[in-house]
């Protein structure tokens, strides 16, 4: 079962929380627009997916976690969008939200995404607490430092960027978080499950990579060639297409064969490649074909 109406319905719950009273109203029209700009939701319906394979005992759980990782990943791409970062005025097709509400709202509206990411877990976990302390720590780990996205985007600031951290970083540390939390949810052992994560994060990365060369902006909703703008490294530039592909298909192979053997490990296989088939740019799909 598709779980994505189920997480607007969380998003959109969260969203009412943070905005009760519409106070102040440019804030809110900011959060929303960061929230509701489109998106596949792949890293909540992950971490769902990972719950449902492990039983679901604890579903409020699992979808407060999904929804806190959402909200974060809107976070880290309102302010990666900023000026400051990559400069993007469009995301998903539709204006970043510097572009129209601002840059001061939109680094208030990341702020306040990433406050209520946690308030969310807090509110929603509050019938089984004893999910909360390791779900939000698990969660904070694949957005903080050393090895979040935050570190990710800091790796843009050195003078030599560590190629290999800075994606595993700024990519694949949300893939894991959302594998890893998903299992702690349905309260099971969260090892196993963040190689899933790695491997899936690792093959988004070269994904996005290939977009970024081969897709068109209408395609992807934002502006093509900005790792090359913005002198950021890319694995095409360094390995080629052809080199690349076999990189994404090593990793699909990985991510699929490190799901553990759960009674509902067969819909995650096929969310898997479900979502490397959604990624890739139509262009290399019909030249393959």
């Amino acid at each position: 079962m598709d779980a994505t109406p189920a997480i607007e319905r969380a998003l959109e719950r969260a969203l009412s929380f943070a905005t009760v009273g519409d106070k102040p109203p440019l804030l809110c029209r900011a959060v929303e627009h960061a929230i509701f700009a489109g998106g596949a939701r792949v890293r909540p319906r992950l971490c769902m997916a990972v719950a449902d394979a492990c039983g679901n005992p604890y579903p409020e759980a699992a979808m407060a976690a999904g929804t806190a990782i959402e909200m974060l990943h809107a976070a880290s791409l309102v302010h990666d969008d900023l000026p400051c970062f990559d400069d993007s005025d469009l995301r998903r097709g539709k204006p970043s939200v510097h572009i129209a509400y601002g840059e001061p709202l939109a680094v208030l509206a990341g702020d306040a995404l990433i406050v209520m990411a946690f308030e969310t877990l807090a509110r929603e976990c509050a019938v089984t607490p004893h999910r909360l302390a390791p779900l939000i720590s698990t969660i904070a780990r694949a957005v903080g430092m050393p090895n979040g996205i935050v570190a990710g985007q800091a790796w843009e600031s050195e003078p030599e960027i560590c190629v290999d951290e800075y994606h595993r970083t700024k990519t694949a540390s949300l893939f894991v978080g959302a594998t890893a939390a998903g299992a702690i949810a349905a309260d099971s052992d969260p090892q196993p499950w963040m190689e899933v994560g790695r491997q899936l994060g690792a093959a988004y990365q070269v994904a996005d990579d290939l977009r970024d060369l081969a897709a068109s902006a209408k395609e992807i909703g934002k502006p093509c060639g900005q790792d090359a703008s913005n002198n950021q490294p890319n694995m095409v530039d360094e390995l080629g297409v052809p080199a690349c592909l076999a990189k994404l298909q090593e990793y699909v192979t990985n991510a699929v064969e490190a799901v553990p053997d759960v009674p509902g490990s067969d819909g995650l296989r096929n969310l898997i490649h479900g979502e490397v088939k959604r990624m890739m740019p139509r262009k290399l799909i019909q030249s393959a074909a």
